[in-house]
């Protein structure tokens, strides 16, 4: 119940109740509303001040989110160079030297990845964490060129590999004769010898395998039969061109088994040994010439040997003396 206020009327001499006048009550309503909004505005700013929105909490929370992201991103292209500096090693001083080529230069590794207006948009923003966005683009660039540079290097060396093995493919590297069918190495590779049939000292040009009349004679490498026939001198004779500088010779055949321009591989079998020509008993005379000059064939023969072997199969043909043709 609302309280009821009187005053004394000093012209009637009596406490009469007071009435407000509509003019008052309206003073009264805006005073209260005044002071109302004045506290809920103080209210406000004190609560704003101290504490912060949800929307801003939200947005803060996926920062700090995107920071620890932003870490552990920075830690993987670290560890991403870290493992492409191996392969670049692996690749210049391993594959590289193995092949017998040269390294990529560190001029073409270390090149630069853009111009200076590359990331002029992201500048232009002004954003707080541009520079530490700058530093990640710059890193992932770098890392993209030289994964690009060592995928172009692998392309490489896969051709390099290619005709390298081919080229090893087509190196004279066995013996013509079996081991087990080989008699003995009757003479070998000297600059001067006397030559039984037309008795005079001559350079022996190749060695001497003693076999039976018969025996298989294998292609040494893999290449095309350039020369196949009949002569005076070497009898049978077949010409292997290997590529890359090389040929062989193998003379006093009993018999072909190939055709001139046919393709051979290595350890196929392109004759059998005879007696034909200036010679005085069964046996296969071969040669080995690279670049135009005969080389001794022995050099060639240690991947059937071991070394033990080898060194005494050297020996042997050092120290031999017969002279069949």
């Amino acid at each position: 119940m609302a309280k009821v206020h009187f005053y004394y009327n000093t012209e009637t001499c009596n406490y009469e109740r007071y009435k407000a006048s509509r003019k008052e009550i309206i003073l009264n309503i805006l005073g209260f509303l005044s002071v109302t909004a004045i506290i809920a505005i103080g209210i406000i700013y004190v609560y704003q001040s101290n504490f912060k929105s949800l929307k801003e909490s939200r947005l803060e929370a996926e920062n700090q989110q995107l920071l620890l992201d932003w870490n552990i991103l920075k830690k993987e292209i670290e560890t991403a160079h870290a493992t492409v500096g191996e392969l670049e090693f692996t690749d210049d001083e391993i594959f590289r030297v193995i092949l017998d080529t040269e390294p990529i230069p560190a001029s073409v590794r270390d090149g630069g990845t853009g111009g200076h207006d590359k990331y002029s948009d992201l500048v232009d923003r002004s954003l707080e964490k541009a520079p530490m966005i700058l530093s990640t683009y710059r890193q992932l660039d770098v890392l993209r060129k030289r994964l690009y540079i060592q995928s172009k290097s692998y392309d490489q060396i896969s051709e390099i590999l290619s005709e390298k093995e081919k080229m090893w493919s087509s190196r004279p590297a066995i013996q013509p004769i079996n081991n087990k069918e080989l008699v003995r190495i009757a003479s070998g590779f000297k600059p001067k010898r006397f030559n039984p049939v037309l008795k005079r000292w001559m350079p022996h040009k190749g060695i001497d395998f003693t076999a039976s009349k018969g025996t298989p004679v294998y292609a040494t490498g893999d290449g095309r039969i350039e020369q196949m026939y009949r002569s005076s001198s070497y009898g049978n004779v077949i010409f292997v061109d290997h590529g890359y500088g090389y040929e062989t010779r193998y003379a006093h055949l009993n018999e072909f088994n190939v055709k001139r321009g046919e393709t051979v591989k290595r350890g196929q079998i392109i004759g059998y040994v005879g007696n034909t020509g200036r010679s005085v008993s069964a046996h296969l005379h071969y040669e080995v010439v690279y670049k135009g000059q005969h080389i001794n064939p022995i050099n060639f023969f240690q991947r059937d040997l071991s070394n033990e072997a080898y060194e005494k199969l050297i020996e042997i043909s050092q120290q031999s003396n017969e002279v069949l043709d």
